[in-house]
């Protein structure tokens, strides 16, 4: 019997598929594809199956978090993006499938505008990584590689 390679799935919100081009001296230059690729390589070379989704619209994102326990996902790394500050629907989405989740966020939040400050997911999440860029989800990732181990 063969051990099926935990899988991960990378979650991002609104206005990420912007990356590289919308305000690059907060978000980086790096598009968010880059990003991903890399993320399902790195994911790889330890053993994970990583799988990426982005959704600018709200019940999108709740659809596909409600298909993780079918799909026997083991983790999550969120950015939600906007709505990390005004959604209790997803909180409440990933609350109630019951995987565990790393909430990522490029920039500094709490280095920015006071309506940033806030998130709706960190009380559930098992670590928060901001202002780190794209090397958050590195970081996530290896996180959830020796979560698992």
């Amino acid at each position: 019997m063969t051990i099926a390679t935990p899988r991960v799935w990378v979650l991002n919100g609104p206005n990420l598929n912007l990356l590289g081009q919308r305000e690059p001296h907060i978000y980086g230059y790096e598009s968010l594809q880059n990003i991903e690729q890399n993320l399902i390589q790195h994911g790889q070379t330890m053993g994970l199956n990583v799988q990426c989704f982005q959704s600018n619209h709200e019940g999108q994102f709740i659809d596909h978090i409600h298909r993780a326990t079918a799909e026997d996902v083991r983790y999550f790394i969120i950015n939600a993006g906007a709505y990390t500050h005004t959604s209790i629907a997803i909180r409440d989405a990933l609350v109630g499938v019951k995987v565990p989740y790393l909430e990522v966020h490029l920039s500094n939040i709490y280095a920015r505008e006071a309506f940033r400050h806030h998130s709706h997911l960190s009380a559930n999440a098992q670590a928060v990584v901001c202002g780190m860029g794209s090397a958050g989800y590195f970081y996530a990732l290896d996180f959830i590689k020796k979560n698992l181990a």
